[in-house]
């Protein structure tokens, strides 16, 4: 298995999209209609202890595994073959030119002589993989290749991950584009599908938020800060003395003191808003850019109540929260209010789930 692998000869075979973060794991099962329509055929989550993975790395494999077999069955999925993402992180990534019409064992050749400027290991130590975007925009008669490589123990852990949880890994993305999947059709329902508008999509994550700025299907501009979820559970652990876990548990449940809007909530928010706002202003003072058309907000946190108004409010900016599902039909197996509460915490997952019906 390869990075960005595109199962040539296997389009549109049932897959599910899965979705390792530090928190939980989430997966996503889509169909297609007869018209064509995107169908959510199953859609799940299970919640993982701090500390199982950190920074992307796996520190407690059969706890992982454990977990992710518990979330397979309680999404009631039959299906087996998975779509996998690594971090962006752990994956080294490069645009390079190639001339055009080159043989597939030539273009192999010149993508692994090119790959050895970037890549700062011997290739014996990475998985590469490389993919044809289209004509070069730069060079007339030569076309744009994308390299992306990982090393081969992130990539064996990720697999390894999946076989153990019984599971067949198909193809191995990485997390951000499979966010920028999820987010073309987003884009394709604002105001002229969205053309010429820069678009800055906050990913808020447990530990970490990503500010990716898309412009065009393409990004722009990616910066993580530390900022996430996580520091609202700490805030309710501390204040009620609950335990971390206990703490999390209840915020998902929606089951806080009566105190907790007034004591931790409001100020978090604020807290939260403020730092979207310093992102953007970084964006805005090391790029010629001085503004964006949207704010789009994504990651479990996105939803709480009165985020989305206050970062309108301290920036300017129109904002709003995203929901990958939007459009979609609802399948039998999954419950229409679960895709309302908890949508915008599956951009990732629903990317991967749509790599099935890729070209």
């Amino acid at each position: 298995m390869s990075l960005l692998d595109l199962l040539l000869g296997r389009k549109h075979v049932p897959m599910i999209g899965l979705d390792i973060s530090s928190s939980s794991a989430k997966l996503v099962e889509l169909s297609r209609s007869a018209n064509g329509d995107y169908v959510l055929e199953r859609l799940a989550s299970e919640p993982f202890e701090k500390g199982w993975i950190t920074d992307g790395q796996i520190e407690k494999f059969e706890e992982v595994v454990a977990a992710v077999r518990k979330l397979i069955e309680k999404s009631g999925s039959r299906t087996r073959q998975v779509v996998l993402a690594m971090p962006q992180s752990a994956v080294i990534t490069k645009r390079i030119n190639l001339p055009a019409g080159l043989r597939d064992e030539d273009l192999e050749l010149q993508v692994e002589s090119e790959a050895n400027q970037y890549i700062p290991f011997s290739l014996d130590e990475v998985s590469l993989d490389f993919c044809v975007i289209g004509p070069s925009p730069t060079s007339a008669g030569d076309v744009e290749v994308l390299i992306a490589a990982s090393r081969k123990e992130r990539v064996q852990d990720r697999q390894g991950l999946a076989e153990a949880a019984g599971l067949k890994p198909v193809i191995l993305d990485i997390e951000s584009h499979a966010s920028l999947l999820a987010m073309s059709r987003v884009v394709a329902t604002l105001p002229n599908a969205g053309q010429d508008a820069l678009i800055a999509l906050f990913e808020i994550g447990a530990d970490t938020t990503s500010l990716k700025v898309l412009r065009e299907g393409e990004m722009l501009y990616d910066r993580d800060q530390a900022f996430g979820g996580s520091q609202l559970t700490t805030l309710i652990s501390r204040q009620y003395g609950f335990s971390f876990e206990e703490a999390e548990q209840k915020k998902l449940a929606g089951e806080l003191p009566e105190d907790y809007e007034g004591a931790i909530l409001s100020g978090f928010v604020d807290s939260l808003s403020q730092e979207i706002g310093r992102a953007l202003q970084y964006f805005f003072t090391s790029t010629p850019h001085h503004k964006v058309h949207y704010v789009m907000l994504a990651g479990g946190t996105a939803t709480l109540p009165g985020l989305k108004d206050r970062v309108t409010e301290l920036t300017g900016f129109a904002s709003m929260v995203v929901n990958p599902f939007d459009g979609m039909k609802v399948g039998a197996g999954v419950r229409e209010s679960k895709v309302r509460k908890e949508a915008p915490s599956y951009l990732t997952a629903c990317g991967l789930a749509m790599r099935r019906f890729l070209p």
